[in-house]
């Protein structure tokens, strides 16, 4: 069991058809945590638009989530675009789950965060209408490949590769717009006073400092299969949690330490 203070997750994507919620369901029954915060699409009311998918450990994950927060874990729910209807119960309580539109916490280091979902960045990523459609669709047949191919390495004994962040990785116009909505969200977390941001929506998970700033995008659980935890000292680490459990990335104590710079 890996017990933590916090744990952030986002673009959980629940009822569509790529959703990892077997993944997401072992992880959050190997963990245990003060508080979660789940950062927008959680549930994907676009795709369920088109077609539900709604298997038992879709539920099962739900189901966790409303009992943790009964037994006395802090679950905060900001939505995002997948699931902007959501937005519309601001202040209100699902079970024990309260929905904001953003929020902020201040980890056991004494670091503020600024925790929002993202998609308000989108404006200063776009490169433009039509290459969003043709970034939109591209993804759309990644996930495509990626599904089908998990499957095959699921087969012959094969551990869960995201296919779909590899390729991303490598595509020059995917990291230059990863790298526009990087500089978005350090730009407004800076503007607001926090010494770091915790966001998703781009299915990009990262964490690093940068001009001072701590940015975090918790990722997905699509493809990537990852959660942001901050530890019981404060430090912060990154997790890719599929058949078997990695530290992605984390923030050694000294930078976080370390005063902000101005």
């Amino acid at each position: 069991m890996l017990n933590c203070n916090t744990i952030f997750l986002s673009d959980i994507h629940l009822g569509c058809k790529d959703c990892q919620a077997e993944y997401l369901l072992h992880f959050l029954q190997q963990t245990e945590a003060n508080t979660i915060y789940l950062l927008g699409d959680i549930v994907d009311l676009w795709a369920m638009q088109r077609q539900v998918h709604w298997p038992q450990a879709q539920n099962q994950v739900v189901q966790l989530l409303l009992q943790k927060a009964e037994q006395g874990t802090k679950v905060v729910y900001i939505p995002g675009n997948h699931d902007e209807a959501m937005r519309l119960y601001r202040g209100k309580l699902f079970g024990n789950i309260k929905v904001q539109l953003r929020g902020e916490h201040t980890t056991a280091l004494g670091k503020k965060l600024l925790l929002l979902h993202g998609d308000e960045f989108d404006k200063e990523v776009s490169f433009g209408p039509l290459q969003s459609w043709l970034g939109d669709n591209l993804y759309d047949l990644l996930l495509f490949l990626n599904r089908w191919y998990n499957r095959v390495r699921r087969v012959t004994g094969g551990r869960y590769f995201s296919l779909a962040a590899y390729i991303k990785s490598r595509v020059p116009g995917a990291l230059k717009a990863i790298g526009r909505y990087r500089q978005a969200a350090i730009k407004k977390a800076k503007r607001g006073g926090y010494d770091g941001v915790v966001c998703g929506h781009i299915h990009h998970p990262e964490l690093t400092l940068e001009d001072g700033i701590i940015y975090c995008n918790d990722g997905d659980w699509i493809d990537s299969c990852t959660a942001l935890l901050e530890h019981s000292d404060g430090s912060l680490a990154l997790y890719h949690w599929a058949e078997q459990a990695e530290c992605l990335a984390a923030l050694p104590l000294q930078p976080l330490l370390s005063k902000k710079v101005a």
